[in-house]
């Protein structure tokens, strides 16, 4: 009869493997907290080179909010002809009034074209010493808000062929050119990310670099013991990703700090104008996006350097 036996104390495979993990995870955090200097240093860079394009990027964002809310202020005048009568002016008004795209319309009589002018521009004695009223009647259009430009135009193209309309005026030039320097902006945003990206990477590579050499004799023994190269590697890997993840950090804490110097003038500034602006602080999934970046470029740039140097160090 088979003799019974406990259970085997030894630990399984993946208890092996998650305690070996959670030993060098906090294996490589003790080594930079053992050198506070290097290591506040190298965060206090990387956090830069973060936020730079985080700042950029939160600034295009809130200029793309702030020309949506302008872009429900839009207006187009339809200067009417001149044989077209008030009654066919208003009439006109309300059935353009209906049309899909179109918020709200308002008739101007050829009176209250040169009453506002007069009011407005400052050359009212000129009107004065004409014989007659040179301003056509005006229908104002008001489109809904939420429109493309494109589609704002297209709508201003198509008033502008109706038989009562002599001209039709949009004043969305301004906001186009703005949305285009908005998209400059945004894609220069892309290619300092990509530039500061790479600079994390060589710079944690650099800062892990320099820890190689200072253990390399220990590198050689865990190699004349049989240590593989995953082992050897793991502690410089979590080293990269607590660089990463303490950048990132930095990096929060400069747009905090920005936010908190603009956010003041830029409500004042607001006030001015009669608007509720105000300028918005990075989202939840930013914020996730900015430390899960920092940590994945100080693995990248860990691997990366810890490969190129592991094979240069052999025993002798």
């Amino acid at each position: 009869m088979a003799k019974a036996t406990g259970d085997d104390p030894r630990p399984g495979a993946f208890a092996r493997f998650t305690q070996e993990h959670a030993r060098v995870f906090f294996f490589s955090l003790g080594k930079l907290v053992n050198a506070p200097g290097s290591t506040l240093f190298t965060a206090i860079v990387i956090g830069i080179a973060l936020a730079l394009p985080a700042s950029l990027s939160l600034m295009v964002s809130n200029f793309q909010r702030l020309t949506y809310s302008w872009q429900g202020s839009l207006q187009m005048s339809l200067f009417l002809k001149d044989e077209v009568d008030e009654a066919r002016g208003q009439s006109l008004a309300r059935e353009l009034a209906k049309r899909d795209g179109v918020k709200a319309t308002q008739y101007l009589s050829r009176e209250q074209s040169a009453s506002e002018f007069r009011e407005y521009s400052g050359f009212g004695e000129a009107l004065d010493i004409l014989d007659h009223n040179p301003l056509p009647a005006v229908i104002v259009v008001v489109p809904l808000p939420g429109r493309s430009a494109d589609d704002t135009k297209a709508l201003g193209e198509t008033l502008g062929q109706l038989p009562e309309v002599e001209l039709a005026q949009m004043d969305q030039h301004w906001l186009e050119r703005l949305e285009s320097i908005l998209q400059i902006l945004e894609r220069l945003g892309l290619l300092v990310a990509a530039l500061l990206g790479a600079a994390v990477l060589v710079i944690v590579g650099n800062t892990l670099r320099l820890d190689i050499e200072a253990r390399r004799d220990e590198i050689i023994c865990m190699k004349l013991l049989g240590a593989p190269d995953s082992f050897i590697r793991r502690p410089f890997l979590y080293g990269g990703c607590w660089l990463g993840l303490l950048g990132g950090w930095v990096a929060l804490l400069l747009l905090a700090l920005g936010l908190a110097v603009l956010d003041p003038p830029a409500l004042d500034l607001a006030a001015l104008y009669g608007s509720d602006f105000r300028i918005d602080g990075p989202s939840t999934a930013v914020v996730a996006a900015i430390v899960a970046g920092g940590v994945l470029l100080g693995w990248i740039g860990a691997w990366w350097t810890v490969s190129r140097h592991l094979g240069a160090i052999e025993p002798v």
